[in-house]
């Protein structure tokens, strides 16, 4: 039985991330638009403003964070361009980034809900819910992380680049509460909406895009 719904778990699992998804951000949207401040967002403002900030780490935060600034990303998609496989890797990175840019500017103007007062050590403008950093940085490298899945020969080289883009895309959402220009709720939600939004790009526009994925069994021989 155990075996059997697992099973059919794997076989929808992109359904299954679309509908978590989905609750978490419902769930938090009602809680916004409700006006009362979220114990998520109280819990990580003890946590990450009060006891995690520091002279020397505001720097490392405002780096991070930059990660997901228009200049870095436009850097990172030549290399893409230049360097990944596929047929066209670039043109399915930079589509991907725009349509979260423009879901994530919707969604912002639908709930206009303001930035967290009084504790910002950077300047933003806009409204708040959900992160747009959040959203960039799951979109953009989650969208990698599913490509090295697709194309590396190399279990370790998977796992490892996995890992490291999935604690970037982490470390980008603690940076924006770190810098006191958004809530807690705002970077789940963001996560939560391009999680599902990758859902459906992965299945639906990616590989018109990359094309047939490469047979790991030929992949493999390729690389001998």
């Amino acid at each position: 039985m155990t075996k059997a719904l697992w099973g059919l778990l794997r076989e929808n699992r992109r359904v299954v991330i679309v509908a978590a998804c989905a609750i978490v951000f419902l769930t938090l949207l009602e809680d916004v638009l409700e006006g009362d401040l979220i114990r998520l967002d109280e819990a990580a403002y003890v946590l990450i403003v009060e006891h995690l900030r520091a002279d020397w780490l505001t720097p490392i935060m405002e780096s991070i964070s930059a990660l997901a600034s228009p200049v870095i990303l436009m850097v990172m998609l030549l290399l893409i361009v230049a360097f990944a496989p596929g047929r066209r890797p670039g043109a399915c990175c930079a589509l991907n980034l725009a349509l979260v840019v423009v879901l994530n500017q919707v969604l912002k103007f639908i709930v206009q809900r303001p930035r967290p007062e009084g504790f910002r050590l950077t300047a933003e403008t806009g409204f708040s819910f959900p992160s747009g950093h959040s959203m960039v940085a799951m979109a953009f490298f989650g969208l990698l992380i599913w490509m090295v899945w697709r194309y590396e020969r190399d279990r370790a080289v998977r796992i490892g680049c996995s890992v490291a883009l999935a604690v970037l895309i982490v470390a980008v959402g603690v940076s924006r509460i770190y810098l006191g220009v958004h809530y807690a709720s705002d970077v789940v939600a963001g996560f939560c909406a391009s999680l599902a939004w990758l859902a459906f790009y992965t299945r639906v526009v990616a590989p018109l895009f990359l094309g047939e994925a490469p047979s790991r069994d030929v992949v493999e021989e390729a690389g001998e």
